[in-house]
């Protein structure tokens, strides 16, 4: 990274907003980069073990000394009001639209007018979500990938409302993230789930039919493919449901069959069989 952009980084105030999984790997990122980080989470016990989590991860890579300071720099609350002098808040909660709109209502009446603020949706419209605001062009979709540390990509969705000036704040913020962003417009599934979920979608409706065995579909794929993971496994790391959660927006966005959940997906879910979150899906954990 450049010294020049270490030091604007070093000046970044920004709030996480959800201490889940890809929140906690975000948070993580940030504290890293030298931005001071203020997590968020309404359930204190989820936000304490998020900050375990960021530990335990900092210590497989970092001497102590290091880690004690970039642990220094994540705040963890349960109180929306010490966004108010944030410079960027990203939202990484459920994907729920309701939930995320009355989140960025009280955000918008809590933070400067000056704040950038960020949605981490993996599927739902920005669009309409930025439209709870008095300013919906400082609303942009910055979506980034599990696991956070690890995955370079980030996408950026400029949607209707977002302004120029939001979306090169956001593409300067991955820059010093050291990812890589791709700029994509506002539509159901942007980039990478538009594409990737129907491909897991088959690969449950390949496993259904009983010719192969989860483990085969898998080794099939990343050995054929060259992929660093099965579409089975990848789908159990992402989380069954969110899988099915996706594929609706898709469905009900495009109109199209294709995107239709299959129906070994669906009564999973419904049994609660949601892959390593819940300790078994295509494989047991």
């Amino acid at each position: 990274m450049p010294k020049e952009a270490k030091k604007v980084a070093k000046s970044r105030t920004v709030g996480i907003v959800g201490a889940g999984t890809m929140g906690s790997g975000i948070a993580q990122i940030c504290a890293q980069t030298g931005y001071h980080v203020l997590m968020i989470d309404r359930h204190e016990e989820t936000a304490r073990r998020a900050l375990i989590k960021i530990d335990k991860a900092l210590s497989k890579t970092t001497k102590d000394e290091v880690k004690q300071e970039i642990l220094s720099r994540i705040k963890a609350t349960t109180n929306l009001y010490e966004m108010e002098h944030a410079d960027l808040v990203i939202e990484v909660l459920t994907e729920d639209m309701e939930l995320k709109k009355e989140v960025f209502r009280e955000l918008d009446n809590e933070c400067s007018k000056d704040t950038i603020f960020a949605t981490n949706t993996s599927s739902l419209s920005v669009t309409e979500l930025s439209e709870v605001l008095k300013d919906p062009g400082r609303l942009v979709g910055l979506h980034f990938f599990n696991p956070v540390p690890r995955m370079k990509l980030v996408e950026i969705i400029k949607s209707k409302n977002t302004s120029d000036e939001t979306v090169e704040y956001a593409k300067e913020v991955a820059f010093e993230l050291d990812k890589t962003p791709v700029i994509t417009g506002d539509a159901p599934g942007f980039i990478v789930n538009r594409l990737l979920l129907i491909f897991l979608n088959e690969a449950i409706d390949k496993y259904s039919d009983g010719t192969s065995t989860a483990a085969d579909i898998d080794k099939a794929v990343t050995l054929g493919l060259n992929h660093p993971m099965g579409p089975l496994a990848l789908s159990d790391l992402i989380g069954l449901d969110v899988c099915k959660a996706i594929l609706d927006v898709l469905y009900e966005g495009y109109k199209d069959p294709k995107y239709k959940p299959c129906k070994t997906l669906c009564e999973m879910v419904e049994k609660g069989i949601l892959g390593r979150k819940s300790g078994e899906g295509f494989y047991k954990y």
